[in-house]
């Protein structure tokens, strides 16, 4: 006998009217008409079953701090991170604790069970480590979360910011992060990345730099970070997030630098939602919209993956936590319409980025973690195109969340009484 058993799954690979059946946290069987009892059923009803979704690249000390001290009037990077750095001394543990723990509520509605979190370390206080150490204590029954050590205002440009990047790793922080084309000149950015590499190899850790977030075609970091992957052995366990100076770069030397960045086995994450709010400021028309190049780096063989990055705080004024809101922009601004591109966006959102963070036992097989869950949408490009409620997320196959479905109500004679989106418009692929 089962703990749980979901019938009439559809699952992200194109599966129809699977079982999944669950026994100690731990997916049992995956199979058509499981002829099997157990203590739980939920009838999925041909919808989607997807594992959860995964945010790589999030700022969660910051969130939820939208209008603190006051609004990003401009609504630029360099407004917000000035207002940030008006905000930052007076942060509280508590009040970075409160806002971080209803962001992760939040999250949890949505589907969205691990989050990888850029920490600033800038502040020799270090409140936001502590702070964030204390919510990765909180949520780790129900959400895995990774702390990034990131220099906001540059590792060798911050005041003590050596210093005290270090001692956030010292205090747990689980991963090194950089931000090399913040500091005062190319030069120091370079070094920036080869030091913290180093500092990687050292201690044992991944690497995950804000790299290259800019419009200029000459910052040229990831190229250094490729370089410094395989100088120090560290394939597989650096991530490059934002590169959206690739956006602006010649074609020749992009053709030499993805496959650099493939040889480094690097992990890429683009963050569709405010790489566009951010980038192309300078621009009149025609305005670059500041995206990396999904395609070509997904079609040479790099693990992509996107992140939300921010949630109404001094960068971003918008966000949700839904992750298919992220890979709803994604299609749109990477020109991804096709099925199996749809397919692609989807991955990114899922097994992706599980891959970028090391998740251990995620997806849908025999022996998989049981983290589940069932999506208002019949498969996964239906999934993006209505950004689709989340109906019931499983972890560990315990349900931890429900969401009533979007209905629409009808009050004509001859038509229906309620329409579903995800049925009544949906069509056959």
């Amino acid at each position: 006998m089962f703990d749980l058993i979901i019938r009439q799954a559809n699952l992200p690979d194109g599966r129809k009217g699977i079982d999944i059946a669950i026994a100690g946290g731990k997916i049992a069987e995956v199979a058509p008409r499981i002829a099997a009892e157990a203590g739980e059923e939920i009838d999925a009803t041909g919808r989607l079953v997807t594992p959860p979704f995964i945010d790589p690249h999030f700022h969660m000390d910051a969130t939820l701090s939208l209008g603190l001290p006051r609004m990003n009037r401009s609504g630029t990077l360099l407004e917000g991170i000035a207002l940030w750095g008006e905000l930052r001394p007076s942060l509280t543990v508590d009040a970075l604790v409160s806002r971080a723990l209803k962001y992760c509520d939040l999250a949890v509605t949505q589907g969205l069970l691990a989050v990888r979190t850029h920490v600033d370390t800038s502040d020799p206080r270090l409140v936001t480590v502590e702070a964030m150490l204390e919510v990765k204590r909180r949520v780790a029954p129900y959400l895995d979360l990774q702390l990034v050590a990131f220099p906001q205002d540059g590792y060798y440009r911050a005041q003590d910011g050596v210093a005290a990047l270090n001692r956030a790793l010292d205090m747990g922080v689980d991963i090194v992060g950089g931000i090399p084309h913040f500091e005062r000149t190319m030069e120091e950015g370079r070094a920036s990345v080869q030091a913290l590499c180093r500092i990687a190899a050292d201690r044992g850790l991944p690497v995950d730099m804000h790299c290259d977030e800019t419009d200029d075609p000459l910052s040229r970091h990831v190229e250094t970070l490729a370089a410094e992957t395989i100088r120090f052995g560290l394939q597989g366990r650096v991530a490059g997030s934002h590169l959206t100076s690739m956006h602006s770069m010649d074609n020749y030397y992009v053709s030499k630098l993805i496959p650099l960045m493939a040889e480094a086995g690097m992990n890429v994450i683009p963050n569709p939602l405010i790489n566009i709010m951010l980038q192309g400021r300078h621009d009149t028309y025609p305005k670059r919209r500041g995206m990396t190049r999904v395609k070509e780096m997904m079609a040479a063989g790099l693990n992509v993956s996107f992140g939300h990055d921010c949630v109404m705080d001094p960068w971003y004024s918008m966000g949700s936590g839904d992750m298919l809101e992220v890979g709803h922009m994604a299609i749109h601004v990477a020109q991804m319409a096709g099925l199996d591109e749809k397919s692609a966006i989807f991955q990114a959102l899922t097994t992706n980025s599980a891959r970028t963070m090391g998740l251990e036992d995620y997806g849908l097989d025999r022996g998989c973690n049981a983290d589940l869950v069932i999506c208002q949408a019949r498969d996964a490009a239906e999934a993006l195109r209505l950004k689709a409620v989340k109906l019931v997320v499983i972890r560990r196959g315990k349900v931890i969340a429900r969401t009533a479905p979007r209905l629409g109500q009808l009050f004509l004679d001859t038509r229906p009484a309620a329409i579903d989106p995800s049925i009544g418009f949906a069509p056959e692929y």
